[in-house]
């Protein structure tokens, strides 16, 4: 290749990684603002009629309906992007969820329109979900197949670091939006975030637009290799592959919303925690993600072991992630913003990482589909049932410790589905040209 060609390839690749890191931003700031606004507010607008905690379940199981949804956007999206393309699938995402989200700000309350307030919420949740569903994998692939050779874990790691980015937005919204007096905050105050939407959406897709289709979905195209039907593709030639996935995405996934639904939820309304005050502590654990998040993908770029380096990511988890709980029942605030921000360094370093392992144990062809039901079952299954289980074992037992064994358990099923999935054929043969061959994972899944 020319030194031409090599400056060509790397704008097109950064372009895609910039892309899918400002289209997955958009993405997850609105499905944040929606578990952001379950925990806070929408059981006063939308459930008053269920008072104490079970109204705030009743929240979180709404905030559940999306995870519910997001399967079902890995299917019907992850069949359109792996017979058409990655790019137009990420173009009716991106719309999906932006109108989704700004119905959700002008949806009126149950004092309104009664019970048909909260129906419409969830079905509009529902909607969401699918967009989301659909769009990670999506800008998982753009960003990775684009990548340089080798690089494919740091180029997917542009997706994942819209989680986070997505997350501050959110929970900054939220933190300047509460500083309303509570009257206007529930009138029409919580709204806003979710009207921004429409506006962020625009940006999204001018720069969406000027991505090009990924090079490994052209190349399927031109050798006729594209799957008849991708879903079943998976499930009938790859089900351990879609087990071991579920399974290692579990705690990237349900960390977050341990922190910025439950936890959230636990302080302001069982502890002493003022809203803005524990909102604040999620930004800062948030901004500390953002900032740590990217040397997970660097990390796991460096070494040749793969499975080390996860091992190394997660296994601190199992002390930091009861540590955040034990201080955040001090209600001590600065202990409480130690706790949540140190636990939050283990699984933001193997989240950065997590996409580009998983992308690279499915073929091209079905890549799209298989990565998106891998991590969309788990949302589903894990992820999204946090929340509700979380306030389910805590108004159940009592106390908190029923939580922390729920968390640690999910810490240990990721890092032994991880480490068996590693074990599996590697189909990015980038990454394997740019290793040594005796490095190639046929079988000992280390790099």
């Amino acid at each position: 290749m020319s030194a031409v060609d090599a400056r060509g390839q790397r704008r097109t690749a950064n372009r895609a990684g910039i892309g899918a890191f400002i289209g997955s931003t958009i993405e997850w700031f609105d499905f944040y603002i929606y578990g952001t606004a379950s925990a806070l507010v929408f059981d006063e607008v939308f459930f008053p009629e269920i008072e104490g905690w079970l109204g705030t379940l009743v929240a979180f199981a709404t905030f559940w309906v999306g995870f519910l949804a997001r399967p079902l956007g890995g299917i019907v999206f992850g069949h359109i992007g792996d017979r058409l393309g990655r790019k137009k699938t990420l173009v009716i995402t991106l719309l999906m969820m932006g109108t989704a989200t700004t119905l959700i700000g002008l949806l009126p309350g149950y004092e309104q329109i009664g019970v048909a307030a909260p129906i419409a919420l969830v079905c509009i949740r529902m909607v969401q979900g699918i967009g989301l569903g659909g769009e990670w994998g999506g800008s998982v692939l753009i960003a990775s197949e684009h990548a340089p050779a080798g690089k494919s874990i740091l180029y997917a790691a542009f997706a994942q670091q819209g989680s986070p980015v997505g997350n501050a937005l959110s929970t900054l919204s939220f933190l300047l939006i509460s500083q309303l007096p509570d009257e206007a905050f529930l009138a029409w105050g919580w709204r806003v975030p979710f009207l921004c939407s429409a506006l962020l959406v625009v940006v999204g897709m001018f720069i969406r637009l000027r991505v090009s289709e990924s090079p490994a979905m052209a190349a399927v195209i031109e050798n006729k290799q594209v799957a008849k039907l991708p879903v079943w593709e998976v499930v009938r030639s790859h089900p351990m592959l879609l087990a071991l996935g579920i399974g290692a995405c579990t705690i990237g996934l349900s960390a977050t919303y341990f922190k910025s639904t439950f936890a959230l939820s636990w302080a302001t309304s069982t502890l002493d925690f003022e809203r803005s005050a524990f909102l604040t502590i999620l930004l800062v654990a948030t901004i500390t993600q953002i900032l740590v998040q990217p040397l997970g993908a660097v990390l796991a770029t460096k070494m040749r072991n793969w499975s080390r380096a996860v091992t190394i990511m997660l296994v601190p988890e199992i002390a930091l992630m009861p540590l955040m709980f034990v201080l955040i029942r001090t209600e001590n605030y600065w202990l409480s913003m130690f706790g949540v921000a140190v636990a939050t360094i283990p699984h933001c370093l193997y989240y950065a990482a997590l996409a580009g392992m998983l992308a690279s144990r499915f073929p091209a062809n079905v890549r799209y589909t298989g990565i998106s039901l891998c991590y969309q079952l788990c949302g589903t299954l894990l992820g999204g049932t946090t929340p509700v289980i979380g306030q389910f074992l805590l108004g159940s037992t009592g106390t908190i410790a029923a939580v922390i064994g729920y968390a640690i358990f999910q810490v240990l099923l990721t890092l032994g589905c991880m480490l068996l999935l590693l074990r599996r054929p590697n189909y990015d043969e980038r990454l394997q040209e740019a290793q040594p061959q005796a490095a190639v994972p046929s079988a000992a899944g280390q790099l």
